[in-house]
């Protein structure tokens, strides 16, 4: 295959951040925000651009309430994003080591 994967590259998971969220989410379904910032290192204001384009993608939803009058805010993986980071997976795999893949 070789250079002709770099096209299958989804380059909404592809940045270092929003494939961290990806990486996070995809093991455990569904995270707060301020796991998510704490786990990633991000500041709020990046981990909120990050998401929301993610969630412009279709690959996350993200869910505020409040709990105890504080903001809550519940991020999960949507089954598009769970399909779109397994052919991303894939393309990677394909791009690395997949001369026979």
């Amino acid at each position: 295959m070789g250079l002709a994967d770099l096209g299958r590259i989804d380059d909404v998971i592809h940045g270092r951040m929003r494939l961290g969220i990806m990486v996070y989410l995809a093991d455990v379904d569904a995270a707060d925000f301020t796991e998510l910032k704490t786990v990633l290192e991000a500041t709020q204001g990046n981990l909120s651009v990050h998401l929301k384009k993610l969630e412009e993608a279709g690959y996350v939803a993200i869910d505020k309430s409040f709990v105890n009058n504080k903001p809550l805010t519940r991020v999960s993986i949507t089954h598009a994003g769970r399909k779109a980071f397994g052919a991303y997976l894939e393309a990677i795999g394909a791009l690395i080591g997949g001369r026979d893949a």
